[in-house]
């Protein structure tokens, strides 16, 4: 079973930055397009961005385009994916998951079921 552990995220005060790690640890899963999303209670989760695997390109949502910052570091075993976020504001709060395609499937889609594996999901909380 692929696991793509989460880490960061918290409170912060608005104007200010978070930063998310997802790491992937299954080999063939190191080939995998990840996609951040993020969940309001009652509201569907939304696409936040995501990174391609093959090319390292990247694609954001709108809403957060040019203050979010998606990244990788590909180690030995590991791949990582960061969700860098500056510029926070209060409708940015919201648990934010990491999901993984299945290997080889490069392109960065905006479609939920898309995204087989996912992370524990993690909460950004932004004051006023």
């Amino acid at each position: 079973q692929v696991q793509l552990r989460q880490s960061g995220g918290g409170f912060v005060e608005a104007g200010g930055s978070l930063t998310l790690s997802c790491t992937v640890s299954e080999g063939a899963f190191m080939r995998s397009t990840i996609g951040w999303f993020r969940q309001v209670s009652g509201n569907e989760r939304e696409f936040v961005g995501g990174i391609n695997w093959s090319d390292g390109s990247t694609r954001y949502a709108d809403s957060v385009k040019g203050r979010f910052i998606i990244s990788r570091d590909n180690g030995a075993n590991t791949m990582t994916v960061y969700l860098q976020m500056n510029s926070l504001n209060a409708e940015d709060t919201a648990i934010y998951f990491c999901g993984a395609r299945r290997p080889g499937y490069a392109s960065i889609v905006t479609t939920i079921s898309e995204y087989r594996y996912w992370g524990q999901g993690t909460q950004v909380s932004v004051s006023p």
